[in-house]
């Protein structure tokens, strides 16, 4: 799966066996994953048998929600696909566009896989031939396949000043983790479709600090709307990065808009992954949750994205300045009308649960 800033990955064994332990009282059969993002999460809870819709706002996430979680592998089985990915593995280069501005323009993927990447999301459409699920699948393996050779940190705000080893790879497409089963893959604004959706549990992972996903993964944005945008800065960020902005990447704005998101929830059950270095401190999280039901708070250590790692750089490649941590603190609020639930998660607040 593509490496993503604020991704689960690390911290699914937690989030999956927070969601094992409220499926043991009150068993579950639907989820949403509201803020789905790289969809590891939605894709973990369709893995333990929930039927799960997937939601977020900008394309790439939609078609990741699509190949994770909406489509079935039984329908779209390695022999229908892999034959597919071969022919498109097989064509030639085709500079244009896209490896002009990602490529010579900016540097976050070499010339050559560039133009690869060109040739075969030209193709794309044509294999497809209609089937939108299909063609998710197709675009989540050129996705994944160019996030494997690009020069960058993990976010797309920069690129490396120096090649990354990885981009000399060559591009190479592979057969996504499908699973078996059926769900959904919505793309709307949270705000907006949370009321007119009902479920056993809502996950939750909204924005957290100013940075908006559309501007760290602007590259992946174009790569599937393939609409040759008009850009900006070193980076060459869609223009529309600076109008498109959410209400959770504002510090003015956050407070309202995580209460009118609850306020408007039909669930059993919510759980909201947050962490210390978003706008909000727990106990204002704690206090807009109960005006839900009975809350848990579940904390743990996590090492920070990579990029945060390993220094603060300008535009020139240049380091400018000191990381001052490499660790923040992950939360799990657990918010339920069950008070079941509440005390049996309750000896594992604001400590660790094992999973």
């Amino acid at each position: 799966m593509v490496k993503y800033i604020g991704s689960k990955r690390a911290l699914l064994p937690w989030i999956t066996g927070v969601v094992e332990q409220i499926d043991a009282i009150s068993p579950l059969k639907h989820a949403v994953d509201l803020f789905s993002g790289s969809a590891r999460v939605g894709h973990a809870l369709k893995k333990m048998g929930l039927f799960v819709t997937a939601n977020d706002l900008h394309t790439y996430a939609l078609v990741l929600a699509q190949t994770l979680v909406q489509a079935n592998r039984t329908q779209y089985p390695p022999e229908r696909i892999e034959p597919i990915l071969k022919r498109l593995q097989r064509l030639k280069g085709k500079s244009g566009w896209f490896t002009r501005t990602y490529c010579q323009e900016s540097r976050f993927i070499q010339p050559h896989n560039g133009a690869r990447i060109e040739a075969i999301r030209e193709r794309i459409e044509r294999e497809a031939a209609g089937d939108e699920i299909l063609r998710a699948i197709l675009l989540y393996s050129l996705m994944i396949a160019a996030d494997k050779v690009d020069s960058t940190t993990g976010i797309q705000m920069a690129y490396l000043k120096r090649w990354a080893p990885r981009s000399f790879n060559e591009l190479r497409l592979e057969y996504p983790p499908l699973l078996p089963g059926e769900g959904q893959a919505l793309q709307a604004d949270a705000l907006e479709i949370a009321p007119q959706l009902q479920a056993d549990l809502f996950y939750l992972d909204p924005p957290y600090n100013q940075h908006s996903y559309l501007g760290n993964y602007h590259l992946w944005e174009t790569l599937v709307r393939w609409d040759n945008p008009p850009t900006y800065g070193i980076a060459r960020k869609r223009t529309e990065v600076q109008e498109r902005k959410s209400p959770f990447n504002s510090k003015r704005e956050a407070a309202g808009a995580m209460a009118k998101l609850l306020s408007g929830l039909r669930a059993k059950h919510l759980v909201l992954s947050f962490n210390n270095e978003g706008f909000f401190r727990t106990q204002a999280i704690e206090a807009l949750l109960k005006e839900w039901g009975y809350v848990v708070r579940l904390s743990q250590p996590h090492r920070r994205y990579v990029g945060a790692r390993i220094g603060i750089y300008n535009p020139q490649g240049q380091k400018v300045g000191q990381v001052s941590h490499t660790e923040n603190e992950e939360y799990l609020f657990v918010a339920t009308h069950s008070k079941k639930v509440y005390h049996a998660l309750r000896p594992w607040a604001s400590g660790r649960l094992a999973g």
